[in-house]
């Protein structure tokens, strides 16, 4: 008998809900880490026990990995603490962005990415991490801004059949990739506009919101930027917009059908300087073709004026048939589809902002 399983990450603890496989009505479970800013959480089924995460960030602690073997319902964290810069670094973990576990065949491999911008490697199922210095030891780090939420590295993107090869992005800083398991990183921004910068079309500096990519077609990434959102069709060395037909190119999430490599959604706002949704509506926009052409997403949404954007990891799919689809608002609202985005039915209301969600079904 299989279950669906959704972490929802808020600024004050961490939510989960609980469904079955056919995902169309859900029971909520929680706060856990209560007051802490969960601003990460993520899904481990590569092994027969699925291990899920959490990175909360307590005000007096500060920031952790936690792990549950048993779907939420006790948490773990190592006594020696799970994530921390080497003696002599200068630097302190402020936030963990970013859980990733690597793909099948690399078992125990479970990559994070914190701020300040830095990647970590697990070996251990996500336990403990170490850092990756090849990156953080970047001759262009002392150059990465800060975006309006820090300096950060929030997407981590594992190659699905290439060990030693990641992509990473950042804000600011842009798209990041190694070939060699993480020794030497180049920047793979060629196309993405920084309109911010004195030169709009530089190697790096660029404010990209999310990477997405699908397995099956790993060639071809996606990436929702600070105004522009883009389509790789080269493992991102040349990026290309494909964001006419959108209400707006800004917006901060973007994520892959999860059986469906050309289908992908997103969640447009106005501006920058007015990050609200396009027309004051709570709408996610679906393309089937990879961005050639795009929907509004409206069955089961809001129809009342909305103000509430969603952050760049409150989008999410999951590995169900029909795909799952779930997007969180920072007014405290969750909604969930079981039909790739076709119909909606709210999970969640008046929770604290959500920074973040992941879903699975399970067997």
């Amino acid at each position: 008998m299989s279950e669906s399983v959704l972490l929802i990450g808020t600024k004050k603890g961490l939510w989960i809900g609980r469904s079955d496989a056919a995902r169309r009505e859900w029971t909520l479970e929680g706060p856990s880490f209560e007051m802490q800013g969960v601003y990460s959480v993520g899904i481990d089924t590569r092994a027969d026990t699925p291990r899920l995460f959490a990175g909360g960030t307590s005000e007096h602690w500060g920031p952790a990995v936690f792990h549950s073997d048993d779907l939420g319902r006790s948490w773990a964290e190592p006594p020696e603490g799970s994530i921390g810069f080497p003696a002599g670094s200068e630097a302190s973990v402020e936030r963990v962005w970013q859980i990733q576990p690597a793909p099948e065949g690399q078992p125990g491999v479970v990559y994070a990415g914190a701020q300040p911008s830095s990647l970590w490697k697990s070996t251990d199922g996500g336990v403990t991490f170490e850092l990756v210095r090849g990156l953080w030891d970047h001759p262009h780090r002392k150059d990465w801004g800060a975006g309006f939420g820090g300096q950060a590295i929030h997407t981590v993107l594992p190659h699905p059949t290439e060990p030693d090869q990641v992509s990473v992005a950042m804000s600011t800083g842009g798209v990041y990739q190694t070939t060699d398991g993480g020794q030497i990183w180049e920047p793979a921004n060629h196309g993405i506009k920084a309109y911010f910068m004195p030169d709009p079309d530089p190697e790096f500096g660029q404010c990209v919101h999310k990477l997405a990519a699908h397995p099956d077609r790993p060639e071809r990434m996606f990436a929702q930027n600070h105004h522009g959102v883009y389509r790789s069709d080269d493992g991102g060395a040349i990026w290309k917009s494909i964001a006419d037909g959108l209400p707006s190119d800004f917006g901060f999430p973007i994520a892959v059908h999860p059986h469906e490599p050309d289908t992908i959604y997103v969640f447009p706002l106005i501006a920058d300087g007015n990050r609200i949704p396009t027309d004051a509506k709570c709408r996610v926009y679906r393309s089937r073709d990879a961005g050639s052409t795009w929907e509004a997403l409206t069955n089961g949404l809001p129809d009342v004026p909305s103000y509430a954007p969603v952050l760049r990891d409150a989008l999410c799919t999951d590995q169900g048939t029909p795909a799952g689809v779930y997007v969180g608002t920072r007014d405290g609202c969750v909604y969930a589809s079981a039909d790739a985005g076709d119909s909606w039915t709210e999970v969640a209301r008046h929770l604290p902002d959500v920074l973040t969600v992941r879903a699975a079904v399970l067997d």
